[in-house]
């Protein structure tokens, strides 16, 4: 069970489309928290894409990724540094741009399979996905700017696996205290 199933046991269809909308909004605002790095930057998205997936379950948060890129697409500013459009999804961070469904699913997958209560479990929940998340993200790097596997690996993924760690830390540590906050009511 997940945290929202929890907390809102008898969902309706608006309630999952306010879910999803507030999900993509707070994806969208966390692309905006950014150090400018080339030609990767560095944003808090991983760590609002783990929060989803660790609350939301697989499908509703594979779903809010993808209303995420739909509202990048159609021009709104959701995308890292205000960018929007169709050119960041396919220049060198669109890997891990469309990385990000398949993060948030197998998030909520994992969590829909047992690691959903207790830190090391949602640690692992949200750790294992992040990490995943730098196969396409550094191929398709590779693919668009012509670097080779070091320099990509170097551009890509080496910069950000300290922060990976945090933020699955972080992700945990915000789901497990959600799950004792309801637990007291």
């Amino acid at each position: 069970m997940t945290l929202t199933q929890a907390a809102l046991p008898s969902r309706s269809l608006l309630t999952n489309v306010l879910l999803v909308l507030g999900g993509s909004a707070v994806v969208g605002l966390s692309a905006q928290a950014s150090v400018p790095m080339i030609p990767v930057p560095m944003t808090l998205q991983t760590l609002a894409i783990s929060i989803i997936g660790l609350t939301y379950g697989a499908r509703l948060a594979a779903v809010t990724l993808l209303v995420y890129l739909a509202q990048g697409a159609m021009g709104l500013p959701v995308f890292a540094n205000g960018a929007a459009g169709i050119a960041p999804l396919m220049g060198p961070t669109s890997g891990f741009l469309f990385g990000f469904v398949a993060m948030a699913w197998l998030t909520g997958w994992l969590v829909e399979r047992g690691l959903d209560r207790g830190f090391p479990r949602l640690f692992a929940a949200a750790f294992v996905p992040a990490m995943l998340l730098f196969i396409p993200g550094m191929a398709v790097l590779k693919l668009v700017t012509g670097l080779g596997w070091e320099a990509a690996f170097m551009a890509g993924v080496a910069p950000f696996l300290l922060g990976a760690v945090v933020k699955a830390v972080i992700a945990a540590m915000t789901v497990a205290g959600g799950w004792k906050l309801l637990s007291r009511r």
